[in-house]
């Protein structure tokens, strides 16, 4: 018996609970929660799928992820996926979802982002490699690598410039990031000295602030035009807007 899912309608909404392996043959769509994960220098993770993988085995994608559970909400799904996948538990944040008819079968992605600020430790019957990879090289390679079809249309509309996500959103998003950081972990870049703890600004800013300082390095937050303090006007990177499918 393969595992439960929820069988949704062609606007997401739950028609009944099936095996996935039935919904895949039935050609039902289904739903599947997504992670792009970006370092702290703002590249995006690239992983090759398992030669082993029944579907998809070998192909390039930007995104780990996998089936939401009968009752599981996407965000829910998304980290419970980075945990078993890379070995990673980070705040997660919801993107956008779209209905994808390019796969094997139907399915309702539900694409997240986050910042990982750990080493992976991926499973090696998911993932045969990984990398790191900046924009302008991802762009290069997704129309010529073997990319999931469902991962490279993710990108594009994940690298697609958007509406703002809302300022409350944002520093939600920021508390978590920084909640989620080891004790005492450094957000200056290397190389980067102060003679006094008064003259450094990290050590002074609240969570909030340390997770904005930690979504602006990662190239999630535009730099211009944003106040130190994080009070007022943090422009969201297109990768942190609010986008519609």
């Amino acid at each position: 018996m393969s595992e439960l899912v929820e069988h949704v309608d062609e606007h997401d909404n739950v028609l009944g609970v099936v095996e996935r392996d039935e919904a895949v043959r039935e050609n039902w769509p289904h739903r599947i929660a997504t992670t792009i994960c970006r370092d702290r220098e703002g590249r995006i993770l690239v992983v090759r799928r398992a030669e082993t993988q029944p579907r998809f085995p070998g192909h390039y994608d930007v995104m780990v992820g996998g089936a939401v559970g009968v009752g599981e909400s996407y965000e829910e799904a998304a980290a419970r996926e980075l945990s078993e996948e890379l070995g990673v538990r980070v705040p997660v944040r919801f993107m956008f979802k779209f209905l994808c008819q390019k796969g094997i079968s139907p399915v309702w992605f539900g694409v997240h982002e986050a910042v990982v600020t750990e080493p992976l430790t991926p499973d090696p019957g998911e993932i045969a490699w990984k990398g790191w990879l900046t924009e302008a090289e991802l762009r290069a390679v997704v129309d010529q690598w073997l990319f999931v079809p469902g991962g490279r249309e993710a990108l594009r509309r994940y690298l697609r410039p958007g509406p703002k996500a809302d300022e409350a959103s944002v520093r939600r998003f920021a508390y978590s990031v920084a909640a989620a950081m080891p004790a005492g972990d450094s957000l200056e870049p290397t190389g980067h000295r102060h003679r006094s703890a008064r003259q450094c600004p990290t050590k002074q800013r609240s969570p909030c602030q340390r997770g904005l300082t930690e979504l602006r390095r990662a190239g999630l937050l535009d730099l211009d035009d944003c106040t130190m303090d994080g009070s007022h006007g943090d422009k969201p990177h297109p990768g942190v807007a609010e986008r519609h499918s």
